[in-house]
């Protein structure tokens, strides 16, 4: 099955729910990895098992304590790094052209991601939201950007095969 070209790099996720709900979906878009940094639970854990359900056992993982060296490297290795996040400077989602592979990095349930993080990013992609609330649960935007890359991955792919 090929593999989404997509790290995604959770940091300081406190809900070990959010972070199984993340492996869930990880393993439904088929993504390459997923980075767990900062105070981000690791598995094994019950929690995480809870909404996983096994997913968190078939994904690539990777724990890092430093994730700034984490994505000099990868930007390095010529990945792009985007920060999922409100920023003033963020563009809308279905207006973002990734370069691929591309990392995607999600933070902190009500504090987002750091600044020092944040200005280490090729670009700052936000989610349009049409209400009052400005945000999504960070597991439901999870699964938001990932259908989206995976989409839009798919439509890559065809159009470098000449397929419409």
């Amino acid at each position: 099955m090929p593999t989404l070209p997509v790290s995604v790099v959770l940091h300081h996720v406190r809900s070990l729910y959010n972070v199984g709900s993340f492996f869930r979906t990880a393993d439904g878009a088929g993504v390459r990895e997923v980075v767990l940094s900062g105070i981000t639970a690791r598995p094994p854990r019950k929690e995480i098992a809870k909404t996983a359900l096994g997913a968190e056992d078939v994904v690539p993982w990777v724990g890092t304590d430093d994730l700034l060296a984490w994505m000099a490297t990868f930007a390095a290795g010529g990945g792009q790094l985007a920060a999922i996040e409100t920023t003033p400077d963020a563009i809308d989602l279905h207006d973002w052209h990734p370069a691929w592979p591309v990392a995607v990095l999600f933070g902190h349930e009500v504090e987002g991601l750091p600044p020092d993080l944040l200005a280490q990013c090729h670009v700052h992609v936000r989610i349009p939201m049409l209400g009052t609330k400005r945000s999504l649960n960070v597991a439901t935007a999870g699964g938001v950007v990932l259908y989206e890359l995976l989409r839009r991955h798919r439509a890559d792919a065809s159009a470098a095969h000449g397929r419409p």
